[in-house]
């Protein structure tokens, strides 16, 4: 696996990202990294995401991680979620015109609250073919955008999250129409530390097999 630090545009303000480059020919597939809450110490140098972005490699799968606007060396300050979701969509046209990825294959991933910034994104463009929320933080953020999109979409959660109550994750999912998949996973919170290796490896399932 090959990272390439970046830079790329989103509005005015410049922002910082990480490009995974697996072995081999491409271009490859790719999927967009979308980090937690910055407010709470969210960045693209996240277990959770710098693991997914490893596993990704390992499958032939190019992977792309930035910090939203405020974190790290990305440029601006936490936008309540607006500027952040604009972030989103700043990365997927980043990722898209690259010569390293097949623009036809593209998927995205978000955790915690990255998923609530990102997936509303994800879900209306056309060049996303699939998605995986993380945790999704449904206390936060109101995810019934997902009822209406009809694009594979992965569901994970830990059974020991504290944050989101694993019975409201189950019945939310158990609504939404096809093509989907979800499960808790056993042990894991809603940080994921120790299940790292089994959570990426779930999510790079999902995507191999969809994209």
């Amino acid at each position: 696996m090959q990272e390439i630090a970046v830079t790329f545009n989103s509005g005015q303000l410049l922002l910082e990202g990480i490009l995974a480059i697996p072995q081999g020919d491409g271009p490859f597939p790719a999927v967009v990294l979308c980090h937690p809450h910055p407010l709470y110490g969210g960045s693209m140098d996240n277990n959770v995401i710098c693991g997914l972005s490893e596993m990704l490699a390992g499958a032939s799968v190019a992977s792309f991680r930035f910090n939203f606007r405020g974190v790290g060396g990305s440029h601006g300050e936490f936008d309540q979620g607006i500027g952040e979701s604009e972030d989103a969509s700043a990365a997927i046209a980043f990722v898209s015109v690259l010569a390293e990825v097949d623009a036809r294959r593209l998927g995205l991933a978000g955790y915690s609250a990255g998923a609530g910034f990102a997936l509303p994104v994800g879900c209306a463009d056309p060049r996303i073919k699939a998605l995986a929320a993380i945790s999704p933080p449904f206390t936060m953020f109101d995810f019934d955008f997902l009822k209406d999109c009809t694009k594979p979409r992965l569901l994970l959660l830990g059974s020991r999250d504290d944050l989101i109550p694993a019975g409201e994750f189950l019945e939310f999912c158990r609504h939404l129409p096809e093509p989907k998949e979800y499960e808790t996973v056993e042990g894991a919170d809603h940080f994921w530390w120790g299940y790292e290796s089994t959570l990426a490896a779930r999510v790079t399932a999902f995507f191999t097999a969809v994209l």
